[in-house]
């Protein structure tokens, strides 16, 4: 995400720290060229001339000119600045003790509403609630059956009503089902236009009088860039939004929604959609997202998707056994797996610092790699896992036909696995001495 202007940015910064001290020509100079990065990326004009004046006067008043040393310092103040125009901290959804919680989601046909429902859905039951969906576009033929399809992917009651024309007695219907289930959000699924016309608005605003939602969340597609400020803007002169919900952010998105909706409408954005499947979901966190777009990484949701994917005692117990029996290639497919189930490597990657400039240099992870890796293990027998050692050559010729791969493949495999082990080894020698930190127990405190 926001790939295109991380390499303008990084571009223009890299130019101020071969500079030594900075001069006010210098900072001028370089505000320039951010001012053009935000603009390619269709961040709203007014947002950025707001934004770039606060950097000005940020970095070029007399308490700072003279002592800048880098351009570090300059990208600080650039990332406070921006932390500022997303919202500052994260605002998480405002919903009652009891009984049902109301969660309504509106927006133009196309944006995402639908998947998005779905996505909240997962969210919030990770949070220990109970949600139920409720179908409420009648207009869209296969907005229904869409909703009914990703309840049953993720196990959550969908209610629907298909021969109800009426969309406030629907919504109606769905809150008297999640109150029969004990269920206590409801997440209504509203229908959309292409465009914002007063037919929309004015079945919007009779659900919003009817239900009276503890939330009424827009959603709003990042990739178009200064016209969701538009709609956002438009919605929010009809209906009491409390939200923005960004969908498509990992597209080809230019970051213009996601740097402009929240200065423009005041609304907070409280979670984004990173891709195609229903666990594609993550809070937004202005800080976290700043960080990403500078080059800065997001170590902080690296770290949270690792713990959603590894359980802490898991982690320690596979430590322990590494430590006293080895690696065998059974482990080594455990944690490709997991590693699989955090998203494409290309998204983990950019949550690292500095993997934007790696990745604008031309390096890419190599997915495939990894489907290879996963094939050839999965190719043995559960005794060649545990136990390598006794892969001869006419085993590995059998695991290279049964993976569709090479003998100098398994080869190559099983080179690297020997490499790892030994790395294992040693750091469990210095461990012992007390030289490794235990990075379970320190990440447990």
């Amino acid at each position: 995400m926001f790939q295109n202007l991380s390499n303008r940015l990084e571009s223009v910064f890299s130019k101020l720290r071969g500079k030594g001290k900075l001069k006010e020509a210098d900072i001028l100079e370089a505000l320039r060229e951010v001012r053009r990065a935000l603009l390619e990326a269709d961040v709203h004009f007014g947002v950025t001339r707001e934004f770039i004046n606060r950097v000005k006067a940020a970095a070029t008043g007399e308490e700072v000119l003279g002592k800048l040393n880098t351009g570090q310092q300059v990208i600080g103040i650039v990332h406070r600045e921006m932390v500022q125009l997303m919202g500052e901290t994260h605002e998480d959804l405002k919903l009652r003790t009891s009984p049902v919680s109301t969660i309504m989601l509106v927006g133009l046909q196309g944006s995402g509403k639908t998947s998005f429902a779905a996505k909240l859905a997962g969210q919030l039951r990770k949070r220990k609630h109970r949600p139920v969906l409720v179908g409420a576009d009648i207009y869209r033929p296969a907005a229904m059956d869409q909703l009914e399809v990703l309840g049953k992917q993720i196990d959550i009651p969908v209610y629907l009503d298909r021969d109800e024309r009426d969309v406030s007695k629907i919504a109606k219907g769905g809150r008297a089902m999640a109150r029969e289930r004990l269920s206590d959000v409801v997440i209504v699924d509203t229908a959309g236009r292409l465009h914002v016309d007063d037919e929309l608005m004015a079945e919007l605003e009779r659900v919003n009088e009817t239900m009276k939602p503890d939330e009424i969340l827009l959603v709003v597609d990042a990739m178009t860039g200064q016209e969701a400020v538009k709609v956002a803007e438009e919605f929010q002169r009809r209906l009491p939004l409390t939200g923005i919900l960004l969908s498509k952010l990992d597209g080809d998105a230019r970051g213009g929604a996601a740097l402009s909706v929240r200065s423009v409408t005041g609304l907070p954005i409280k979670y984004v959609g990173i891709g195609e499947t229903v666990k594609d979901i993550e809070i937004f966190h202005p800080d976290r997202m700043a960080g990403r777009i500078l080059g800065m990484g997001d170590v902080l949701t690296l770290v949270e998707k690792v713990q959603q994917e590894q359980d802490l005692v898991e982690a320690q117990k596979l430590e322990k056994k590494i430590r006293k029996q080895g690696l065998t290639l059974e482990d080594m497919l455990s944690q490709i797996e997991k590693l699989q189930k955090m998203g494409p490597l290309n998204k983990i990657m950019g949550m690292l610092p500095g993997a934007n400039k790696l990745m604008a240099d031309g390096f890419e992870p190599d997915e495939k790699e990894l489907v290879r890796v996963r094939a050839i293990i999965q190719s043995m027998t559960p005794k060649e896992r545990r136990r390598p050692e006794i892969i001869n050559g006419s085993r590995r010729r059998r695991i290279a036909k049964g993976s569709g791969t090479t003998v100098q493949e398994i080869n190559r495999l099983m080179k690297q696995y020997g490499e790892m082990k030994k790395m294992m080894k040693t750091m469990a020698r210095f461990k012992k001495k007390g030289r490794v930190p235990d990075m379970f127990r320190d990440g447990a405190k």
